[in-house]
């Protein structure tokens, strides 16, 4: 068994998925089930004895001892976290809680439980801290894309909580021996992503007939990378990752984000034509927000070259493919955005 933690987020459910669709190994899955936590996202396995959700706060010490205790994960897959730079913008606190704090707290808790294994089981556990490139701060146009030696120059609250817990993962392994890897990825895009970032914005801005939003100028570049990519890499991590190892995941799809949102614009002009005209006439620019990185890219050569891993997807594959699926999932963009979801997690799911 593994333990996942923000498994019902969108990277965390995604991973969950295609985890128990290519292997037999059960999760136990832990999430907080926040905002951006949603347990539909996790319906189809509902019934599945190889799932096992707990809603729970990785920042919850005794709870993590005694799932630990009693289900004996031989890894610890740590997605749970605050992502949303904005809203780190708006309110930090909550990101130095769950990134920082929680972060410490489950290492603290694995490092226990990873002491009292025997020799075999201390050998064969993991603690694989899933991170951003944004930790990197930001490139100029002709910069050399990130590797994992690069500086770490975070310039928001998000990426700055980020960077901490990055530096307590590595010093847990320096200091006490945890076997821990970590991965620092580039964006992702793909199916149960919150309307919040920006390709499901768009989406369900214009399939609303609501202004799409682009910052400043919008030619901020980011590398795309579509999220069953990133749960392959990591799977791959998991298996034959070194520990102590970082590992940088990219997709090698280097756009800015105005060009993301022109190519969002053509498919749904192709895949649902709106009879007031292109999608395109809802483009609008607005204020940059503060302290806005200008260009991410993530050179993944070191896990292609160590670990065997690429990206299976273009980001013209990928992008169809996300696009498509948010056309057959208005239901779930509506449930999620309306405030529903909210009060039915009150109603049935307390924290235990």
């Amino acid at each position: 068994m593994i333990l996942v933690t923000g498994g019902a987020g969108f990277i965390g459910a995604n991973f969950v998925l295609d985890w128990l669709a290519t292997r037999d190994e059960p999760v136990l899955n832990l999430d907080a089930l926040t905002y951006a936590g949603n347990r539909e996202n996790l319906a189809s396995l509902e019934g599945d004895a190889r799932h096992v959700f707990v809603h729970g706060d990785i920042g919850d010490r005794a709870l993590i001892d005694r799932l630990l205790a009693e289900h004996q994960p031989r890894a610890i897959v740590h997605f749970a976290a605050e992502s949303h730079v904005d809203r780190s913008i708006h309110g930090p606190g909550a990101f130095i809680r769950t990134n920082v704090e929680g972060t410490f707290t489950l290492l603290e808790a694995a490092r226990a439980h990873w002491q009292g294994l025997d020799e075999a089981g201390k050998a064969a556990f993991r603690f694989h801290h899933v991170s951003t490139d944004e930790v990197y701060g930001s490139l100029g146009p002709n910069d050399p894309a990130f590797t994992e030696t690069k500086t770490y120059e975070p310039n928001s609250p998000y990426s700055a909580s980020k960077a901490a817990s990055d530096h307590l993962v590595r010093a847990w392994h320096h200091t006490y021996g945890l076997p821990v890897t970590t991965s620092n990825c580039s964006n992702n895009y793909g199916p149960y992503h919150f309307p919040e970032k920006l390709i499901p914005l768009i989406i369900a801005n214009a399939l609303a007939g609501k202004p799409l939003p682009v910052y400043g100028d919008g030619q901020q570049i980011r590398d795309w990378l579509y999220v069953t990519d990133h749960c392959s890499a990591i799977r791959a991590i998991l298996d034959a990752g070194t520990p102590g190892e970082v590992y940088n995941v990219g997709g090698w799809n280097e756009k800015p984000n105005i060009d993301i949102v022109k190519t969002l614009c053509a498919l749904l002009d192709e895949l649902k034509p709106d009879p007031a005209g292109s999608y395109s006439r809802l483009i609008t620019y607005v204020a940059d927000r503060p302290g806005h990185d200008r260009r991410y890219a993530i050179d993944a050569r070191k896990i292609e070259r160590e670990l065997g891993w690429r990206p299976a997807e273009t980001f013209e594959t990928g992008i169809r493919k996300t696009v498509a699926w948010y056309l057959a999932h208005q239901d779930w963009v509506a449930h999620v955005q309306s405030g529903a979801y909210r009060e039915w997690v009150e109603q049935n799911y307390t924290a235990r």
